[in-house]
């Protein structure tokens, strides 16, 4: 569910009709509905009541100050792979015994930054950065509280680029070696090892695979405190998949997920984590954009837009659908016909979609990208010297611009000639 509907032929984002914004800040832009953003957050934490829980929003999904804000004064958590993220969850008031640090390639300067800025647990993705880890701790002075995360060997069946579970994946350990793994970060001085991490992949749209994985976890579990190990949390990652079109079957609901994990994992006594990004933010989020230009090819229509793969790369990156509806609606009987919508870069790849139906469009005619809000804003860039384009937070009948489209000026002048030329 979302906030964005149609009302008397034109498309709002809760109480805001969406072109009223685009003739505000311009196009293209993306836009947030707070009220989708709290109810999604309130779904995950809702699903897990009556277990000691914690829900970290995964925000590399989007992780705008205000959006971060939104969640944090819900009570949310954050999980953040990166310096950047960490500094970014603190600037929106996220204490750091509520911030989770992720990530396969954590440097030490990173570890020390969490290190002394206070952190809840770092996921530790091999012996390497484990060793790294406990050495940063002992210069500090400091233990490093550490969950170790076991690649259960498990097939997400999702997108290969976004599955995280199985043996040929980068992250985690092995859980075959899990026994001696945890045995050397028992050894480590600097360290308190306090539970175990697991995360599969991204939108995923059957319960089985996180059934399958919780299944070791629980084994591996037992396995451990067996061996003396005083595991006492479980971050169980994210990865529950959004409906990204409005005719395929919806995903499982987080009250189902969580009833899972209670069933799966709820006799262990652990405090539990879940680290959902897509779902809190993936349909909290549209890209609007302006028809340039309707152009006749061979065979095919083409709708050239103002925005473009630099603005919104998911897919040409991943072919990924978006469903993408006039921001006026047609009156009723018009027929649709179809286009391939695309972007003005000069790259094949800047395509949306081939052969989509819409309703006739004409240049000037606003499009909206839906199911936008996760993994658009963070992964623009400025590909053909195109500004970021700017985000928008509605909540009722407000709205405010939380990132400003910068300036071709702006954009030039980050350069720095060097004084030989």
């Amino acid at each position: 569910m979302d906030h964005f509907l149609y009302r008397d032929g034109a498309l709002y984002a809760e109480d805001v009709p969406v072109a009223e914004i685009a003739a505000a800040v311009g196009t293209p832009f993306y836009v947030y509905s707070t009220a989708t953003l709290q109810r999604h957050f309130r779904l995950f934490d809702e699903a897990l009541d009556g277990m000691d829980h914690l829900v970290c929003y995964a925000m590399k999904a989007a992780s705008n100050q205000a959006i971060l804000k939104t969640l944090a004064q819900m009570g949310a958590g954050m999980d953040v792979v990166s310096q950047g993220e960490y500094l970014r969850a603190k600037a929106a008031g996220v204490p750091g015994d509520k911030i989770v640090f992720s990530g396969v390639g954590k440097t030490s300067d990173e570890i020390r930054c969490a290190l002394s800025g206070g952190i809840r647990q770092f996921n530790v993705e091999s012996e390497p950065e484990m060793i790294v880890i406990d050495r940063v701790a002992q210069e500090l002075g400091l233990i490093a509280p550490i969950t170790i995360r076991v690649n259960p060997d498990v097939d997400a069946k999702t997108h290969a680029k976004i599955a995280t579970g199985k043996s040929e994946n980068k992250f985690g350990i092995p859980i075959s070696r899990a026994k001696e793994v945890y045995a050397l970060a028992a050894s480590l001085p600097g360290l308190d090892v306090i539970g175990i991490d697991c995360h599969i992949g991204s939108q995923l749209t059957d319960l089985e695979p996180f059934r399958l994985a919780y299944e070791k976890i629980s084994e591996l579990t037992e396995t451990l405190r067996a061996e003396g190990h005083n595991i006492r949390r479980l971050d169980l990652g994210g990865g529950l998949g959004i409906p990204y079109t409005r005719s395929n079957e919806a995903p499982p609901l987080p009250v189902e997920y969580g009833q899972l994990i209670k069933d799966t994992l709820g006799h262990l006594g652990c405090e539990i984590e879940i680290e959902p990004g897509r779902l809190i933010a993936g349909n909290a989020g549209l890209m609007v954009s302006e028809v340039i230009y309707v152009k006749s090819g061979e065979g095919r229509d083409f709708l050239i837009i103002d925005g473009a793969m630099n603005d919104l790369i998911r897919p040409a990156m991943y072919e990924a659908h978006h469903d993408i509806i006039p921001v006026i609606e047609a009156a009723p009987g018009v027929e649709q016909q179809p286009y391939d919508i695309v972007g003005p870069v000069c790259e094949s790849g800047d395509t949306f979609a081939k052969q989509r139906n819409l309703t006739p469009m004409q240049p000037g005619d606003l499009v909206a990208f839906r199911s936008a809000g996760a993994y658009g804003a963070v992964m623009a860039s400025e590909y053909n010297s195109r500004p970021l384009i700017p985000e928008v937070l509605v909540t009722g009948d407000q709205f405010a611009v939380i990132r400003e489209r910068p300036s071709f000026d702006e954009m030039i002048n980050r350069d720095t000639i060097p004084a030989w030329l």
